[in-house]
């Protein structure tokens, strides 16, 4: 990605409005993020724990979503939508958008099971134990980064596609 400043992602939103973005924290790290190292942005707001967003990068510009989170689960365990990495039960969330335009209007939405904390990026890169003899496929962690970057694609399509 490209980095970007605090005007920047509050401009790239497609389905919040001027309250929403009014109340937007950024994270607090936000001026030592590693923009080159992501695929897309995603955070927790800090003061507002069931708000959090995400930023993709699209034709040379970037698309923002604001997401609602339920309570993460107790019991079971489960796994993200995005990464495909299972997750104790209290890891995992799910996050809901309004659509962009007349459809998140309307009231309509649109969900996921995601990693409770946003950092599907980060789980991606980690990597999982093997089997005393067990090999780790060549370009194994590529495969698994492009496919986490096209669902969050995925995701953020569904709640655009309706503007």
């Amino acid at each position: 990605m490209r980095p970007l400043t605090e005007a920047d992602v509050r401009a790239s939103f497609v389905n919040a409005d001027e309250d929403e973005l009014r109340v937007m924290e950024m994270p607090h790290d936000f001026l030592l993020v590693d923009w080159d190292y992501l695929d897309f942005f995603a955070w927790r707001d800090p003061g507002a724990s069931r708000r959090g967003y995400v930023l993709i990068p699209h034709e040379g510009g970037i698309i923002g979503i604001v997401l609602r989170a339920t309570e993460p689960g107790r019991m079971r365990s489960g796994m993200c939508d995005i990464c495909h990495t299972m997750q104790p039960g209290n890891q995992v969330a799910l996050f809901s958008a309004r659509r962009a335009g007349e459809a998140g209007r309307r009231g309509d939405s649109f969900g996921a099971y995601i990693c409770a904390d946003l950092s599907c990026h980060e789980n991606v890169r980690l990597a999982h134990p093997l089997a005393p003899n067990e090999i780790r496929a060549a370009g194994q962690a590529d495969f698994r980064l492009d496919s986490t970057r096209r669902r969050m694609e995925g995701f953020v399509s569904r709640v655009w596609e309706h503007s």
